[in-house]
């Protein structure tokens, strides 16, 4: 068995080996450490007693390499009791150490293995996943080993004395075991392929992808993908072992996300997973390539907490697979502790259980996923089924209906063939009674057209008996305006819209013709404006309504017409209160209108030409109030 030698017999941090003994685990007081900083310490360095002073013992100080970058040295004291009939190995566990010097004889640089994950395996004495160095042990001496680690990232001391035979065993036990490992993966790949292919549902695709992400984690930890795949690539190494984690990260969101279908079931829920998961994978790539932390792991556990979680909910909404889901992962969260714990430097519970349990845990996870997938697909398959027995159902139910609707029908063109025998009879009959009628109407007809000669002629004379009734109707409307006898209603037949009142007063404006304000010219064209009118040579528009008495009226030109009309034919007399209700208008409109209308036939009796006979639309031509307007707008403004 191993014991360290007590410090009262022996110095401190030597082991003992024997040939009754074949393995030996190298515990924390059995080595001790020296931390060089600056990287620039050699073998002759750290054996001159100042330096050698400095080395602490492995128990008294921190299991891990607290300083990425750093160069740490290892001595371990080996003493050989009596002669030795195997060959004794110092393996060393953590495959991620970046550079590491072996020093077998501490008196000489001279036969020193350098090699490291920054190197190619070809570097390595032996082509093996860790590193194993053998050491030279002659029996009943003392011999002390250097070993020069560095590496990037925060890792432990964990390492072991092996001989050949259980160094032997170890290697078909472990290779075995890995290789069932990553075979049960590449099962559980080449099955989900090529369901995807024959499928084609995409969750499948999205698993597959899942997989071999996970299937590259494993690759890089455990140095199989180092030591088979790419060997002469340690940069390549270097690039998986840092991106695998976060490339397994987005492939695990993006299929867990499709397998609980949580853009449907949680839809408020699911876009902050999926942000969180970016602004994770970014702060990842961040750390891995930029800052070096050495604490990157950490950003995993929100975004996988979060998927955690939305399965769990999705399980409580009645989401039967997501229990394999919780189950597959429960396992896998498991063994992720122990990996943090070992990152922390923490071996309370480090062992060949702990270590490999991640491997089981990702095959128990895969096993299970793939069954839970397998169940959904057979969950929707069942909905889909039960689908089509309800559409079958519902096509029967047609069916029948559809079979009724046909002997409907055909009791319909039986009784239809029989009402149509019936009426050929009946049609018969009563085209022989048209015979026999059409020929009195054809005698009859003959009477009329000598009685329609006779009421052509009197249809003549009523059509021009009605063209001089409604022409003298029309003189009577017209008549009864004059006299003062119409009200609103029959005023709005003569003047029934906007547009009959806009034609009349433009004919009654330009009676004598056209001439333009502006320049004088008499040729015009229409304007845009109804019944205006542009000249042709300066451009100006005048409506039907400008130099007016209705230029700027504010309410209907009907109404307007009506109202000129009531005050003039009352002769002024006609009160705002009236003339308000008459209209439906408020009374200071009417009381306004009323005014300029009375000033209007003030200036119109004292014309030159006026008659006391003239109709009321003459006023309707007084400009002067217009004009009187825009001259006391000119002085104002001269004014301001």
């Amino acid at each position: 068995m191993l014991h360290c030698i007590p410090a009262a017999a022996r110095p401190a941090d030597t082991l003992r080996v024997s040939s009754a003994l074949e393995e030996l685990p190298i515990p924390s007081g059995c080595y001790s450490v020296l931390e060089d900083p600056t990287g620039r310490l050699t073998l002759a360095d750290v054996q001159r007693p100042a330096t050698a002073r400095q080395f602490v013992r492995g128990d008294q100080r921190p299991s891990t390499m607290e300083r990425a970058g750093a160069a740490y040295w290892l001595r371990l004291v080996v003493h050989a009791n009596g002669s030795l009939n195997q060959h004794w190995y110092l393996e060393l566990f953590d495959s991620h150490l970046n550079d590491i010097i072996f020093y077998p004889s501490a008196s000489t640089e001279q036969g020193a293995i350098h090699t490291g994950a920054d190197h190619r395996l070809a570097s390595r004495r032996f082509p093996y996943k860790n590193f194993l160095f053998r050491l030279p042990l002659e029996p009943n001496r003392s011999h002390t080993y250097y070993l020069r680690l560095s590496s990037n990232s925060k890792t432990s001391f964990v390492s072991r004395l092996r001989t050949e035979q259980p160094l032997a065993v170890h290697f078909q036990t472990e290779y075995g075991l890995l290789g069932a490992f990553y075979g049960v993966l590449l099962i559980m790949v080449v099955y989900n392929l090529c369901l995807y292919l024959f499928i084609g549902e995409q969750t499948y695709l999205r698993y597959v992808l899942y997989v071999l992400s996970c299937s590259l984690v494993f690759l890089s930890e455990d140095g199989l993908g180092f030591q088979y795949l790419w060997p002469n690539f340690p940069e390549l190494n270097q690039l998986i072992i840092a991106g695998s984690p976060i490339l397994l990260l987005l492939t695990f969101s993006y299929y867990a996300r499709q397998f609980l279908d949580a853009p449907q079931r949680l839809p408020r829920y699911d876009p902050w997973v999926r942000r969180v998961v970016l602004i994770s994978v970014g702060v990842l790539l961040l750390d891995t390539w930029w800052l070096h932390s050495g604490w990157g792991f950490w950003f995993y556990l929100l975004p996988y907490g979060m998927l955690y979680y939305a399965a769990f909910r999705v399980w409580q909404r009645g989401f039967r697979p997501a229990r394999f889901f919780l189950l597959a992962h429960a396992l896998v969260a498991t063994s992720v502790c122990f990996l943090i714990l070992r990152k922390l430097g923490i071996h309370t519970f480090t062992n060949t259980v702990t270590v490999y349990s991640m491997n089981v845990a990702f095959v128990v996870e895969v096993v299970v996923l793939s069954y839970a997938l397998g169940e959904k697909i057979k969950s929707i398959r069942d909905a889909t089924i039960r689908a089509q027995d309800k559409l079958v159902k519902q096509l029967r139910k047609k069916h029948v209906a559809q079979n009724m609707l046909v002997e409907q029908l055909r009791q319909n063109q039986e009784l239809k063939d029989q009402l149509n025998s019936e009426l050929e009879s009946l049609v018969a009959q009563r085209t022989e009674e048209l015979r026999r009628q059409s020929d009195t109407i054809a005698a009859q007809n003959r009477e009329l057209l000598q009685a329609n000669g006779l009421l052509a002629l009197q249809s003549a004379a009523i059509e021009k008996l009605n063209l001089e009734l409604q022409r003298d109707l029309q003189e009577v409307k017209t008549a009864r305006v004059l006299s003062k006898e119409v009200d609103f209603g029959e005023f709005s037949q003569i003047y029934p819209d906007k547009d009959a009142c806009l034609r009349y007063l433009a004919n009654l404006k330009w009676t004598d013709g056209y001439r333009c304000r502006k320049c004088g010219h008499e040729k015009y064209c229409d304007g845009r404006e109804l019944y205006s009118r542009r000249c042709t040579k300066c451009r100006y528009v005048e409506s039907a309504t400008a130099y007016t008495l209705l230029q700027k009226c504010k309410f209907s030109i009907i109404k307007a017409f009506y109202a000129v009309f009531l005050i003039y034919t009352h002769k002024g007399n006609y009160s705002s209160q009236e003339l308000s209700r008459v209209l439906d208008l408020r009374q200071g409109t009417c009381w306004s209108f009323s005014q300029k209308v009375l000033e209007a036939m003030r200036r119109r009796r004292h014309a030159p030409d006026f008659d006391e006979n003239e109709g009321w639309t003459h006023v309707l031509l007084d400009a002067t109030s217009v004009e009187h307007e825009e001259s006391m707008a000119e002085e104002s403004s001269a004014q301001a």
